[in-house]
């Protein structure tokens, strides 16, 4: 059975942990955070050194150990019935995060919409990353070149996504906004799925 699932999609620092968190609240929705899979992971484990090896310089973790821990996470939380399939939409921010995920991914997710968060702003992402960064205790986010590299690889990696789903799932939301005014919007698509 493939997942019914929404992309929560945009760049580093747009919203989608903070959408994501909010519906994942809903009965009904499940969210999973591939970034706060990874954030999880024991440092001396092996997937552990892998992430901090390549997050730790703004790069993105190699894609089969990125999906295997991701299906992982995701059996995990069927077997403790935190997440059912057959009643919940999963909410998916942070992966696929390339196309090559996407295709790893085609056979599981039964993906009903993609909404992108946008901000067109790139200061306004970096002013975001800096402050979740002395927030939440986030090294991958605190230093500047990083981030920028971070935004880079969205534009050069990521992005190509949103062409991989193409438009008749794609729904754009401005994502500059209060998160509660971008939730309303975000809503709004999701109960018409």
């Amino acid at each position: 059975m493939k997942l019914k699932t929404v992309l929560l999609f945009g760049a580093p620092g747009c919203g989608k942990g903070t959408q994501g968190k909010a519906l994942g609240t809903l009965p009904g929705y499940y969210h999973c955070s591939c970034g706060e899979v990874f954030r999880s992971l024991r440092l001396d484990s092996e997937l552990g050194q892998v992430f901090v090896k390549y997050s730790s310089q703004g790069q993105l973790v190699p894609d089969e150990p990125t999906v295997q821990l991701w299906r992982q996470f995701i059996e995990n939380s069927q077997g403790a019935n935190q997440y059912q399939p057959e009643r919940d939409t999963l909410l998916l921010d942070g992966i696929p995060r390339n196309v090559r995920q996407a295709e790893l991914l085609r056979d599981t997710l039964d993906v009903r919409a993609v909404i992108h968060l946008h901000c067109p702003e790139p200061a306004r992402l970096i002013e975001r990353l800096q402050r979740r960064a002395l927030r939440e205790n986030r090294l991958d986010d605190a230093k500047v070149d990083v981030i920028r590299d971070r935004l880079e690889t969205y534009e050069k990696d990521t992005r190509p996504v949103l062409e991989f789903y193409g438009p008749a799932v794609l729904r754009e939301v401005d994502g500059t906004r209060k998160p509660e005014a971008v939730l309303l919007d975000v809503l709004g698509i999701v109960m018409t799925l």
